[in-house]
């Protein structure tokens, strides 16, 4: 975990690190959210609407936006106030997600950084983006 306060933070500032999706995280994610669509959890379902196999719950790829802000930037100090994403592409278990974001404003009246984030997959391919507001605490 980082230890940034706001006076550390620059914008232009970048991390990322990479998280592997497995079925333990999902059948996690099932029982906290409740949701059990058969998308998500359903592989002959999932086929049969054209996917490759059961989609990753979208939350659950958003969760690591969580992790992005309250891990690295801006780390221990973080107060999340807000998440706006979007899910471009599916994510399917065994992906392996980078995930990465850079400070592009930092709001000195109200101690508040804005991240822009993104996630790709081990081909590269962008499967969620990001702007997450802040403050520091």
């Amino acid at each position: 975990m980082n230890h940034f306060t706001y006076e550390d933070l620059f914008v232009g500032q970048r991390t990322a690190f990479t998280r592997e999706v497995t079925a333990e995280m999902m059948e996690q994610f099932r029982v906290v959210s409740g949701d059990n669509n058969p998308l998500h959890v359903s592989s002959e379902f999932a086929r049969a609407h054209g996917f490759s196999d059961r989609v990753v719950y979208g939350m659950l790829t958003a969760a690591l936006y969580s992790c992005l802000a309250g891990m690295h930037i801006p780390g221990e100090r973080c107060l999340l106030q807000s998440v706006y994403s979007d899910f471009l592409r599916p994510v399917y278990v065994g992906d392996t997600l980078r995930v990465e974001g850079s400070i592009a404003e930092k709001n000195d009246s109200v101690r508040q950084i804005v991240v822009k984030a993104v996630i790709r997959n081990q081909d590269g391919k962008k499967v969620s983006k990001a702007r997450i507001e802040a403050g520091v605490l």
